[in-house]
């Protein structure tokens, strides 16, 4: 089984040299523990600079921004700059809405396609992995549209479309587990889970916001869409886990000895543990 983490695909990866830093002016950002000041919707964050370049950028989290350092367009940014409003000028604010009213859209949409491509990736039966490849094609047609046919995008309906598929690969995936614990959408903030049994287990959206899972067995567990913000992963097992984005491992907090496949980048911040 080819592990769903390693999979690259450059027009699903950010190229922040290709875009003109929506992610830093479209969204609104509130001051709590993942930002450090409140930023209204479609303005420039205080500190991008004049290069379309974060100021900050080498100390985002020292500076309380560790939201910016977790986030990832998938590669939405530099399609919407580079194809479907090319010669985009923020300083023209009827311009500016325009553009937010679909880069939300095309970044759902490529999130999509980085999770079919990760399925593809599995030893899949062949007809699930025919509808897969359907899929993968659908949505890329979906991303090619122009603003009008991105604003009416029926974003909710294609992700649980998408979602079908996306369970049933990880059924299939994990289906060498016995009795693989269900916690779909589980309320596991701060949870007690240091040396659990977690191998393949559905965590699909569970909420694990600073849980304990230092050396959790977490090989073959589905982490599609789990909030891992300050999880504490340090000795734990991620080998062969299931839909796990290079976000979700820099929200949480590994170390040297927690286990990922191989070519997977360890967030610079993972430290501590034994040598």
């Amino acid at each position: 089984m080819a592990p769903v983490n390693r999979v690259v695909v450059d027009d699903l990866r950010a190229d922040c040299s290709r875009c003109a830093a929506l992610c830093c002016v479209v969204p609104a950002f509130s001051r709590g523990a993942d930002f450090a000041l409140d930023k209204p919707a479609e303005t420039a964050c205080p500190n991008l600079g004049a290069d379309d370049r974060c100021g900050i950028h080498p100390v985002l989290r020292e500076r309380g921004f560790p939201g910016c350092v977790v986030y990832d367009c998938f590669g939405a940014g530099q399609h919407v700059t580079q194809h479907v409003w090319p010669g985009l000028d923020r300083g023209d604010r009827a311009e500016l809405h325009q553009v937010a009213t679909v880069f939300p859209v095309v970044r759902a949409l490529q999130e999509l396609r980085w999770l079919v491509r990760a399925a593809r990736a599995l030893d899949l039966p062949g007809g699930l992995a025919g509808q897969l490849a359907r899929a993968d094609d659908e949505l890329a047609r979906r991303v090619a549209g122009d603003v009008e046919q991105l604003r009416e995008e029926p974003v909710g309906a294609v992700r649980a479309q998408v979602n079908g598929l996306l369970t049933r690969a990880s059924e299939h995936a994990r289906r060498s587990v016995a009795r693989p614990r269900d916690l779909r959408g589980a309320d596991l903030v701060g949870g007690a889970l240091a040396g659990a049994d977690l191998r393949g287990a559905s965590l699909r959206g569970a909420v694990l916001l600073g849980a304990d899972l230092r050396r959790a067995d977490l090989r073959l567990a589905d982490l599609t869409g789990a909030d891992l913000r300050g999880a504490r992963l340090g000795g734990a097992d991620l080998r062969g886990a299931l839909f796990v984005t290079s976000a979700q491992l820099e929200a949480a907090v590994g170390d040297r000895v927690t286990r990922l496949d191989v070519g997977v980048p360890r967030p610079a911040h993972w430290t501590g543990g034994a040598p």
